[in-house]
């Protein structure tokens, strides 16, 4: 169970860092762009740590304030989590 949790948790990180590079060459090339509601479904459902990663190195959505710090706080709330049900 532990084993199938951390192996979702690094599949759902790297798509995440990788949708919100995506996102940023879509911005960049004036095309469509991918809803702010999935990139922070995404965060929300295990990839915060992929979500802030990608905000870093693609400096991306860094200065919108759910972003900023939203996910920061949604990975405090996941860490949380995963302590209290490890117990």
């Amino acid at each position: 169970m532990a084993n199938a949790l951390l192996y979702y948790l690094i599949v759902i990180n790297v798509v995440t860092f990788l949708v919100y590079g995506i996102d940023k060459w879509k911005a960049k090339q004036g095309s469509w762009r991918i809803s702010e509601a999935t990139l922070l479904i995404l965060a929300v459902i295990g990839g915060s740590i992929g979500a802030l990663l990608g905000m870093k190195v693609w400096r991306h959505k860094t200065m919108h304030k759910k972003f900023k710090y939203g996910l920061p706080l949604i990975l405090i709330i996941q860490i949380i989590l995963i302590g209290y049900l490890s117990k």
